[in-house]
């Protein structure tokens, strides 16, 4: 075995330690409860913004309901306009990207999320995510 650690390994090292990102608990998705509730959205259509308003209040709305896990759909962005404008980012304006990243992205949801996972390819594959919310405290 070789002893000697190469230098792009340390960096790497080091990126991953100094990286702010949180590590998903891959435990939690083994977890199959049978009478868990489960809503979905779709978001085919929206715009970013319209996207981002109608996803806040759904999030809000189901941990309030005391739903567990949100199916989102927000396609592939196989249909999406952006190539005709090139100020837009082919990637990160297509809703797929975009959506998880502002849920990630605001502390207020965040702090009612377990965790965000792609979704299977039963409930859409690579053009959905899932949303596993955090039981609603009672005070």
């Amino acid at each position: 075995m070789n002893d000697k650690i190469s230098d792009k390994d340390k960096k790497d090292w080091e990126n991953f330690l100094s990286n702010k990102e949180k590590l998903t608990n891959k435990d939690f998705w083994v977890d199959t409860k049978k009478n868990q509730k489960i809503k979905y959205i779709d978001l085919h259509g929206f715009t970013l913004q319209e996207a981002n308003k109608k996803i806040e209040k759904h999030i809000n709305d189901s941990y309030e309901n005391m739903v567990s896990k949100i199916v989102v759909v927000t396609g592939k962005g196989l249909h999406s306009n952006i190539e005709k404008d090139p100020y837009v980012s082919k990637d990160l304006s297509i809703l797929k990207y975009s959506v998880p990243n502002f849920i990630e992205n605001n502390f207020d949801l965040m702090k009612k999320i377990v965790g965000i996972k792609n979704a299977e390819v039963k409930d859409g594959g690579s053009g959905a995510f899932y949303i596993f919310l955090k039981k609603k405290s009672k005070l």
